[in-house]
């Protein structure tokens, strides 16, 4: 009898999935609390999860058809979250607009922005992989 465990390939296959939906909830989560200004223990961290690991994964969806390794990918997308967080948080306060909606609201369209280039940029020959049964 063969237990996941000793098929290390489908371990990994498997993990990446859910750690993405999982960061998908609690981004989305982050960013409805802080978008309905309801006051909760979670709302706070949440809402930073959302506005540090939002722009960094549509940074890294953009970077994609760049032939960077994984760990310069990873290194740019997390450096570029932060000067997305930061050009919005220093454009809304320079616009005397701040507020933890309006930040929210303004990285979250810079991230759908990086989404769409991401999307664009695809090359036309991609396809996702499909497992073999």
């Amino acid at each position: 009898m063969q237990t996941i465990f000793s098929k290390p390939a489908l371990l990994r296959t498997d993990v990446l999935p859910v750690l993405a939906g999982m960061a998908l909830t609690v981004s989305a989560t982050g960013a409805a609390l802080a978008l309905a200004g309801l006051e909760s223990p979670l709302r706070a961290p949440f809402a930073l999860f959302c506005l540090t690991v939002a722009p960094a994964a549509g940074l890294a969806a953009a970077l994609r058809p760049l032939a960077a390794g994984t760990c310069a990918r990873i290194t740019l997308s997390s450096a570029g979250a932060i000067l997305v967080d930061l050009l919005v948080a220093w454009s809304l306060r320079a616009l005397d607009l701040w507020s933890t909606e309006s930040g929210v609201t303004g990285v979250a369209a810079i991230t759908f922005f990086l989404f769409v280039i991401a999307m664009w940029n695809r090359p036309a020959h991609f396809s996702p992989r499909r497992k073999k049964l």
